[in-house]
């Protein structure tokens, strides 16, 4: 493995993986942050559904950091895991991963988050989410 390199977490499941392409990226050539945020959001919403066992809206991205930039071609992993739970409320923790360079094992940790979801009912009202984190 390269040196400065990260690796994936061994002991988790990806809640999402994407390539992203050349469209995903600014005049420079960059991959948009908003489009790494907004994979961020996936990841995350999809742990809090599945805890919820239902709806749920994204109410605050808690904190946000890009820790390395993200390329066309780069193999994006996003890991998903919940920290806490209130009553309609969801706290999930997202890790993001490049694998760059996949023959030489390259990855980097790009970014990392935490995000809150609201449980909603059928008339977009908060709900319980009934219960804690195990």
């Amino acid at each position: 493995m390269p040196q400065g390199s990260d690796s994936l977490p061994k002991d988790r499941i990806p809640a999402t993986r994407v390539l992203p392409m050349p469209a995903d990226t600014n005049a420079a050539g960059d991959i948009f942050g908003g489009w790494l945020m907004s994979q961020v959001d996936i990841a995350g919403s999809i742990e809090a559904y599945r805890r919820a066992q239902g709806r749920i809206v994204t109410v605050a991205v808690n904190e946000f950091r890009f820790i390395k930039p993200v390329f066309v071609g780069d193999l994006v992993s996003f890991y998903a895991q919940i920290k806490r739970v209130g009553n309609t409320s969801i706290q999930v923790h997202v890790e993001a991963y490049a694998e760059r360079n996949r023959n030489e094992e390259e990855c980097h940790k790009v970014a990392d988050a935490e995000l809150t979801y609201v449980a909603i009912d059928e008339n977009r009202r908060p709900r319980s989410v009934d219960g804690d984190v195990g």
